[in-house]
């Protein structure tokens, strides 16, 4: 048994050649923090590993400890392809380049060059979104659900707001719109049944209590069946004889057709403000392809009004934000060069040969390093995302691996998330499939898969 009076002390680690290139990476501090952590649990337990006073081996330990213990790239072959947990959409490396001077250098983001004097940081995001979708006003907050708890702060505090049954959803971390409602200071008022709501139930919602309606898109589920919902045009028009807002939460929101690429259809903002919608709210970073943002779009009385709540401040995004949106937002300008210009409709419309050419490289790389599993190429669904288009599948092509024992997959998928550039795929059906649809650094990943196993 290893002796821990042979334990070196933390100075001396910190001092050892073996350690300078985690000490330049992680920092003294943290790596200071690490290896006493380390000594202690060792102190305790009276089991030292044999290379307790070996410099070599703390660089092992540290290196394999730490590699998760900050933001890393990942190849997300998981088959969602706009994924919460992964990031969400993907940014363009062209975007980014172009506002590097904007954000690493001051820039006009509250200042009106026109007058020299104070500016709206939405304005120039605003422009761009009114010219987009015809509205006569918009305003940026930091997320999407910022967005809807400004909008219900602003005009339902303390009063009362009806909402389908079939529409208070819950999306990812247990976060619930009636949570949500509840912090925003409103009251929520369920109407119709889970499956079937009609305009009379809103109607008979309504008293001098009421601040606002609401209609929330389904952003991770899909009711079909026996159902009925209340059209858009309907609640705005009793919204009106009401003197009540109605806003729609759409979610996603696509301020383009997808269907001229074959994808399935998304509700466009522009379609719901012809129908009458006061104020529509979406995010950013889903079918947008953008950063993490909520727009808030609608009559320009009531936009103002949102900016004038002081909760506005809090919610605001950043100037990292603002300039990645508005560069965005001008591809949208030109919908036929979007598929060449935007990462996330490039990944949705991959051609099926290249990806079958990906799955093929692939499966060439695994098969050396996998000799105990069997690797197919299958057709299989791909998700667009568990917060859009929840309903709609589209055509993949999937590397398959399957193992005569479960445990031998569980592993496997382990060793994945471990490689230099992690892979994350999904398990199903007793197998486990990276989506192609996620491999268009083909190159990488495939080098990156020869060191399973090492």
């Amino acid at each position: 048994m290893t002796s821990l009076r042979k334990l070196p002390s933390i100075d001396r680690l910190l001092n050892a050649t073996e350690l300078s290139p985690l000490i330049a990476t992680y920092g003294p501090g943290r790596i200071k923090s690490v290896l006493r952590d380390l000594q202690q649990t060792w102190r305790d337990s009276g089991e030292p590993p044999a290379w307790l006073d070996n410099p070599s081996g703390y660089a092992s330990y540290l290196s394999e400890t730490l590699a998760t213990a900050d933001y890393q790239p990942i190849f997300n072959l998981t088959g969602t392809i706009i994924h919460t947990n992964l990031g969400r959409a993907l940014l363009s490396a062209e975007l980014l380049e172009e506002i590097t001077p904007l954000v690493t250098r001051p820039m006009n983001l509250e200042f009106d060059l026109t007058t020299g004097k104070r500016g709206d940081r939405d304005a120039i995001v605003e422009d761009r979104l009114k010219l987009l979708t015809g509205a006569e006003a918009a305003t940026i907050v930091n997320n999407g659900a910022a967005a809807l708890m400004l909008v219900l702060n602003t005009f339902a505090l303390g009063k009362r707001v009806p909402v389908s049954r079939g529409e208070l959803i819950e999306i990812g971390g247990s976060f619930r719109l009636p949570d949500i409602m509840e912090r925003s200071g409103c009251k929520l008022i369920e109407v119709g049944t889970t499956n079937r709501t009609h305009l009379k139930d809103f109607a008979g919602a309504i008293n001098e209590d009421t601040g606002m309606l609401l209609k929330v898109h389904p952003s991770n589920y899909h009711v079909a069946g026996f159902t009925s919902t209340v059209s858009n045009s309907d609640l705005a028009k009793l919204g009106r004889d009401s003197q009540i807002p109605f806003c729609v939460d759409l979610g996603s929101g696509s301020l383009v057709d997808l269907t001229r690429w074959g994808l399935p259809h998304e509700p466009m903002p522009q379609q719901l403000l012809a129908q009458g919608v006061d104020l529509i709210t979406f995010s950013g970073d889903k079918l947008l392809g953008g950063m993490q943002a909520g727009i808030i779009l609608g009559r320009e009385s009531l936009i103002r009004e949102l900016k004038n709540n002081p909760m506005k401040r809090a919610l605001r995004a950043d100037k990292l934000t603002l300039a990645y949106l508005s560069k965005n937002l001008a591809l949208f300008e030109d919908p036929e060069r979007l598929p060449e210009r935007l990462p996330l409709l490039r990944t949705l419309i991959v051609d099926s040969d290249v990806l079958r050419e990906r799955a093929e490289a692939v499966v060439k790389a695994l098969e050396p390093v996998t000799p105990d599993c069997k690797t197919t190429i299958e057709v299989a669904d791909c998700q667009i995302g568990s917060g859009s288009l929840p309903d709609q599948t589209i055509d993949s092509i999937c590397v398959s691996i399957h193992c005569e024992k479960e445990r031998q997959l569980r592993d496997l998928q382990q060793q994945l998330r471990q490689l230099p550039t992690p892979v994350i795929g999904r398990l199903s059906q007793g197998r486990l499939w990276l989506d192609m649809r996620g491999a268009e650094l083909l190159d990488e990943l495939c080098v990156n898969l020869r060191h399973l196993g090492a």
